[in-house]
């Protein structure tokens, strides 16, 4: 078990360098950010001198070790825009990300195991396929479109809910801000949550329906309704269980991508949170929020990664075994 950890981790440490070298040296090229940053009235001199500064004019080589080595220590160095520390600008953002995120994968993963579970028991009812007929709209319609009509029904038509915004925020005492605690960021956080999570919602139900089926077709289930185990422990203390193996991973592979394309989202309801901070610095070449963005959303997705390894690991008792050299 350590050498299988000690490899995993190697191995996420040596993506990360490749994403850093890939995003450092994309957006090198992206445009100049020295005109972002000065006015048109800035002459040659004055804008060769800030180039000086920012240390644009070193080798490759010498401007991604600094940005390596900066990172690690959680250092991006200064927005050009904002002129403020890049990390201090993601961090102040990124607890909205993070609430949206959790929030849309949490439900997304009760509702879609539950109504997975429920149309793979009970396929040929009206309900089921009422279920699957509706699991079309979050697999086919794009993620913005459904952000525009549920603004459109809730909060035009019906107006029961806000359009935009996080609503009323609270501090707490160590620093995090949440809207969980105010009735107005609730309500703000119902439709960017819908939305964001519909997608991963289907994805979820139609794996675990499709699962739960191949393993109700398996012999040991049969062996344990010859045995005159109820339906109750079969579907939930046998067929549930191993049906939801694969979807661990599944489901953490999907919540990395939630906060990951978390960007549409937070355009289309104007939310606060780091995607609308990256989209912001696209339009002005603001390299160093750009890279930053790009490595913290790697990092997510090589942390969520390694612990979904080491779940499936724990969980499932055959790769113990292969890794144990034990083969039956």
């Amino acid at each position: 078990m350590l050498a299988y950890i000690i490899r995993r981790i190697v191995q996420s440490v040596l993506v990360m360098l490749a994403v850093a070298l890939v995003s450092f040296a994309l957006f090198r090229y992206v445009g100049d950010p020295i005109y972002a940053m000065v006015g048109q009235e800035t002459s040659l001199e004055d804008r060769e001198a800030l180039r000086e500064n920012l240390g644009l004019n070193d080798p490759f080589v010498v401007q991604f070790a600094r940005f390596v080595g900066n990172a690690a220590q959680g250092e991006f160095g200064i927005s050009y825009r904002l002129q403020q520390p890049v990390m201090e600008l993601i961090l102040s953002r990124l607890p909205a990300t993070l609430e949206l995120a959790l929030i849309s994968g949490l439900a997304a993963f009760v509702f879609g195991v539950g109504a997975g579970v429920y149309t793979a028991l009970r396929r040929r009812g009206a309900l089921s396929t009422a279920i699957m007929t509706l699991s079309l709209i979050g697999v086919s319609l794009p993620t913005f479109l459904i952000g525009v009509l549920l603004i459109w029904i809730f909060a035009v038509e019906l107006q029961w809910l806000p359009s935009f915004g996080r609503g009323d925020t609270v501090v707490l005492p160590w620093g995090w801000e949440t809207g969980f605690l105010t009735q107005s960021g609730r309500a703000s956080l119902i439709l960017p949550a819908i939305t964001l999570g519909l997608y991963q919602m289907t994805l979820i139900m139609r794996l675990v329906r499709a699962e739960m089926l191949e393993v109700l077709r398996t012999d040991y289930i049969k062996f344990a309704r010859a045995r005159g185990l109820s339906n109750r422990a079969v579907h939930f203390g046998h067929a549930l269980k191993n049906t939801l193996v694969p979807v661990i991973t599944i489901t953490g592979l999907q919540l990395g991508s939630i906060i990951a394309f978390a960007i549409i989202t937070e355009t289309v309801f104007q939310w606060p949170g780091v995607g609308a901070l990256f989209i912001n610095s696209v339009r002005v070449v603001d390299v160093p929020v750009m890279s930053a963005y790009l490595v913290l959303i790697a990092l997510i997705f090589v942390v969520i990664n390694l612990i979904v390894d080491l779940l499936y690991y724990a969980v499932d008792p055959r790769l113990r075994v292969e890794r144990g050299g034990v083969r039956h």
